[in-house]
């Protein structure tokens, strides 16, 4: 049974009985209890439910259930955003590359989430005030206004200077065969960096990116540990990218 499948079922469940427990979930779905819990804290994260002790209460100020909710997503860029949030862990330092999904995934954390935000990207820097334990780095550089990012050799020698545990990466083009290109050296030499500063690499790519390439290598697939799209991770379009280290979500 799919992840998405799971969710259907818990806040159906939630709808009909207004609390739901672990153990009556996980029987009902034949999984194990620990999935549950993995799968109810997810959706708590995302504001569809209230964790409780022993389960699950429905959320009475969020009146979107699941597919409400994807409904309501109509940009691939927010159902992106909203996939990525189970990577983004307390503790982590991360960089964040220039991009609106970038800009989405940031609006998405949830408020109390502590983590240490390395980036080019000036467009975040507005509402990054709500998150009261994010710490702020703003990376320095040449600023190019169209697309709000600082890039150069300025950036790239202050990107070395860290060692982060996550890349979160915007992307222009992804090919199963040339990985992740970029229509310009200057992002392409930023996104590299940080991809070679990183322990673990996102890529997250809507489906109009895909099997397309650009001028400018990044980095080949086999540098990048989970690839996300706002396709289901079953799509027969992500068969070509089916390869045992890559994770599709």
């Amino acid at each position: 049974m799919l992840k998405e499948e799971r969710f259907e079922i818990i806040l159906n469940e939630l709808q009909n009985k207004k609390k739901v427990k672990f153990e009556d979930l996980a029987v009902q779905i034949n999984v194990s209890e620990d999935t549950i819990r993995r799968d109810i804290d997810l959706l708590h994260r995302n504001g569809l439910l209230s964790k409780a002790r022993g389960g699950a209460i429905v959320r009475e100020k969020d009146p979107l259930t699941f597919h409400d909710r994807q409904s309501f997503l109509t940009k691939e860029k927010d159902i992106i955003a909203l996939k990525t949030q189970q990577f983004l862990k307390n503790g982590m330092t991360v960089f964040m590359d220039g991009g609106t999904t970038i800009w989405a995934v940031v609006n998405y954390m949830p408020l109390d989430i502590k983590i240490r935000i390395i980036t080019n990207n000036l467009s975040i820097v507005p509402i990054i005030e709500k998150f009261k334990n994010v710490e702020l780095i703003i990376l320095g550089g040449n600023y190019e206004q169209d697309l709000a990012v600082t890039s150069g050799m300025t950036t790239c020698y202050e990107v070395s200077k860290y060692i982060a545990d996550l890349f979160i990466m915007g992307t222009c083009a992804v090919d199963s065969s040339f990985g992740v290109s970029s229509v310009s050296i200057s992002d392409g030499e930023t996104k590299k960096m940080m991809v070679q500063s990183s322990k673990k690499t996102i890529a997250l790519a809507s489906q109009n990116k895909l099997n397309q390439s650009e001028s400018f290598k990044v980095c080949d697939l086999r540098q990048v540990s989970t690839l996300i799209t706002d396709l289901d991770s079953d799509d027969s379009v992500l068969n070509a990218y089916r390869k045992p280290e890559l994770q599709i979500v």
